[in-house]
């Protein structure tokens, strides 16, 4: 069980090593199956590190879970379910404002224009 806890944990930070270089759009649910006109609403690259930074945590909680025997200190065993829940709602909600094209950040081709 502990070796496919660590296999997910390994998979979760390639993934996040992949998004995090603004790659693998094409992985992201809902994202990849889009229409053009969906997805010119977002900025590619800034979903990718938003979809990175919280594989990210997601890999790192886990390993620690893993290494810790999922038996946390008093007061800390909420980390890892309420952790992973609030790193996924994280996720959704910037992926819908920060990541938006128009919300008053200027992507890099846009700076380049102006």
């Amino acid at each position: 069980m502990e070796a496919t806890l660590w296999m997910v944990a390994a998979l979760l930070a390639v993934l996040a090593v992949v998004f995090l270089a603004g790659k693998g759009a094409f992985l992201l649910a809902g994202y990849n199956t889009a229409s053009p006109e969906e997805k010119a609403q977002y900025n590619e690259k800034r979903l990718c590190r938003v979809a990175g930074g919280g594989f990210l945590l997601l890999a790192i909680m886990l390993a620690v879970g893993i290494l810790w025997d999922f038996q946390f200190p008093y007061g800390l065993d909420w980390i890892v379910p309420w952790g992973f829940l609030l790193v996924i709602a994280a996720i959704i909600v910037l992926a819908n404002t920060v990541c938006k094209v128009g919300n008053g950040r200027k992507t890099g081709e846009e700076k380049k224009k102006s």
